[in-house]
């Protein structure tokens, strides 16, 4: 297994869709789509769903995602799927992307790693540690 670090620039698009849970007592519970378009050494969109806690707390809330990626990854053609895991509290944010286990396909078969995110001037970046 080779382990590398590739980065890259990423957009996203997200849109409210229906969803069951409303949220009570201050807590607003929300479900977004998640479109991505990847460039770099991971040329590929991203496509999911996101569930989403705000609090009445300024700067505090939570999010979970799953998020398919086809495309390719340095050459390799395939997909993969994303999982997300985010809290912020106060304006502090945590922040983990993995690679589902098992969810590689085709040339990325038996993908694993995990994905950083920064925002930099109002640009997405992306920076990928992945075996294969």
């Amino acid at each position: 297994m080779t382990t590398k670090i590739i980065s890259g620039e990423f957009t996203v698009a997200l849109a409210p869709i229906e969803g069951y849970a409303k949220g009570q007592q201050g807590i607003t519970l929300g479900r977004m789509s998640i479109d991505k378009t990847f460039s770099g050494d991971l040329n590929a969109t991203g496509q999911g769903e996101m569930l989403s806690a705000m609090t009445p707390t300024q700067g505090s809330a939570g999010y979970v995602a799953i998020e398919q990626v086809i495309g390719e990854l340095e050459g390799k053609q395939g997909s993969f799927v994303l999982q997300h895991f985010g809290t912020m509290n106060k304006g502090q944010d945590n922040l983990i992307l993995n690679v589902t286990p098992d969810s590689g396909t085709n040339e990325l078969k038996g993908l694993t790693g995990s994905m950083k995110i920064r925002i930099e001037q109002g640009i997405h970046y992306y920076d990928f540690d992945y075996r294969l």
